[in-house]
């Protein structure tokens, strides 16, 4: 088994969730982050003059999901054309991280390993 762990934009969710769900992967979950990669932050307007700042935190949204081996190349295949911007990508579209899982466990019925999955 495998964990996929997946940075991406958070406006690009929802077109990374419903990519897993068409190669197979039904299980995931995700949660907003912020954090800083090679994108260096953002400029935002603040206050009432529209003054500039430099914001080096970044709003992201971090996507894991645990798949059985044969489906990581699908999995990761399909998160990277969702999450990727127009053409050739832009800085900031994400990063996949991927790690190996010892055991999984189905708290309803006991179930390890791959059937857990």
């Amino acid at each position: 088994m495998l964990s996929i762990e997946a940075i991406v934009r958070p406006e690009r969710v929802s077109e990374v969730a419903h990519a897993l769900e068409e190669v197979g992967c039904k299980g995931f979950y995700y949660v907003n982050v912020t954090g800083q990669g090679q994108q260096r932050g953002v400029e935002v307007f603040v206050g009432r003059g529209g003054q500039m700042a430099r914001r080096s935190a970044v709003p992201k949204t971090l996507i894991r999901a645990v798949v059985v081996d044969s489906m990581k190349d699908k999995a990761i295949a399909a998160i990277i054309a969702a999450a990727r911007s127009e053409g050739a990508g832009e800085i900031g579209d994400g990063k996949i991280f991927v790690s190996p899982v010892l055991d999984a466990v189905r708290v309803r019925t006991g179930e390890t390993g791959d059937a857990a999955v």
